[in-house]
């Protein structure tokens, strides 16, 4: 496999593998909103964020805390 297809295939893999753990998982942002994890994307500038349920706008992955149950 050429090494961009393998780098590419890695970083796919990862995000699916954090997307599995983030959504439907109750997160506090760093201005105090709660709620839980709707979707997960991949941003060029931030890396990974999070769309959480009932506030609009995404956030940067680096902006939450989990929930403590």
């Amino acid at each position: 496999m050429p090494a961009a297809k393998l780098r590419a295939s890695t970083i796919l893999r990862a995000f699916h593998e954090a997307e599995a753990e983030l959504v439907g998982k109750a997160v506090v942002l760093s201005d105090g909103k709660a709620w839980a994890v709707e979707m997960v994307s991949l941003d060029e500038v931030h890396g990974l964020r999070i769309s959480v349920g009932g506030h609009a706008g995404k956030w940067p992955i680096s902006t939450i805390k989990f929930a403590q149950s």
